[in-house]
């Protein structure tokens, strides 16, 4: 079969794998659709790296994904030859302290699709996962909204992690597929007015036309000045997607006394600076996120009942062929590029 591979930085190439088999009662063999490409795909693209999650060439990333499944095991009971899948990436053991405790994303032998030095990702005509990563979807729902599920669930557990949203004013700090996760979710259940910032004029008109109450442009304008004059007292919470420290240092000064500040953007820096008098002065919670938590199968939930529609994120499809192509444009946000999906057909 062919696996697109990491071959150094900035590089990447086609080449022919093992089909793999499966191995366990509980394994099952997916013909890959589609996958869309995450900005932690462009990390380790275009640094090898995420913090200490180092590349050893050649690697295969990629964990947004949706399939068919080609082949289950003895034991496999909710899937079947021929099921139309949405990936749930995260390998979690079921036994550590974290498993137990309710946290299977901190589990202490976690093993990720596409994490260097866990699990080779999905850029393959073919994997293997265990059954329980494997969710059905219905013949309604789309290989693309089947793979967006996995970044739309880490935006709604963020949303859920924050604070009760209801009449909630809300600061979502990047607007790329995480900021909108966060929007749609935030909206979804209840939020009151919500302010959107990026870059990129594009993401903004997006967000804008998905509930946004005000879109700004840190390039263009003073973010603080402008949303402390339409929100004197300030906002709630503010989530921080996008991995800058201008990012950070704005939503300590957009939040109120009391306020939460989620970080859920992945920085290409090891450390943040926070100002110890304002976040001491306001009382600010800083509350990390990591990746999402028993919120896939909401987040395809949300999606079947038409309550999240992400049919206008995907603004560019490649050719399996082409994936160069595709992760060259997204690390360059390029064309307003939100998000770039792969075709294997």
């Amino acid at each position: 079969m062919k696996s697109m591979k990491l071959t150094g930085l900035l590089q990447m190439k086609m080449m022919d794998t093992p089909k793999p088999k499966i191995e366990n009662n509980n394994d099952v063999l997916i013909k890959m659709k589609t996958v869309g490409i995450c900005g932690s795909d462009v990390h380790y693209y275009t640094s090898g790296k995420i913090g200490s999650q180092v590349v050893e060439y050649p690697f295969t990333v990629g964990h947004e994904g949706a399939g068919v499944v080609e082949a289950i095991g003895a034991n496999v009971k909710t899937v079947k030859a021929g099921s139309r899948i949405a990936i749930e990436p995260a390998m979690h053991c079921g036994e550590c302290d974290q498993c137990k405790a309710g946290r299977p994303h901190t589990c202490r032998k976690l093993n990720f699709l596409g994490c260097p030095q866990q699990v080779e990702g999905c850029l393959s005509e073919y994997i293997v996962l265990p059954e329980h990563c494997c969710l059905p979807i219905s013949d309604a729902m789309t290989f693309d909204q089947a793979a967006i599920s996995e970044p739309l669930a880490i935006g709604l557990y963020a949303v859920k992690l924050s604070m009760p949203m209801l009449g909630s004013s809300i600061g979502v700090l990047g607007a790329g597929p995480i900021g909108e996760s966060v929007l749609l979710s935030a909206i979804a259940m209840g939020a009151g007015e919500i302010f959107v910032t990026d870059k990129i004029d594009e993401r903004l008109t997006l967000a804008k036309q998905n509930g946004a109450f005000w879109i700004g442009n840190p390039s263009k304008e003073d973010i603080v000045a402008s949303i402390s004059e339409q929100e004197p007292l300030l906002l709630d919470v503010v989530f921080e997607c996008c991995g800058q420290q201008e990012a950070l240092d704005q939503a300590i000064d957009i939040l109120k006394p009391g306020g939460k500040l989620m970080i859920i953007g992945i920085p290409e820096f090891d450390r943040w600076s926070l100002s110890a008098d304002k976040i001491r002065r306001k009382e600010i919670c800083i509350q990390s996120v990591r990746r999402q938590n028993h919120c896939t199968i909401d987040a395809l939930d949300l999606m079947r009942e038409g309550v999240i529609n992400v049919d206008n994120w995907v603004t560019h499809r490649f050719k399996f062929k082409d994936t160069k192509a595709a992760f060259d444009l997204v690390t360059a946000y390029k064309d307003g590029v939100l998000k770039a999906m792969i075709d294997f057909d």
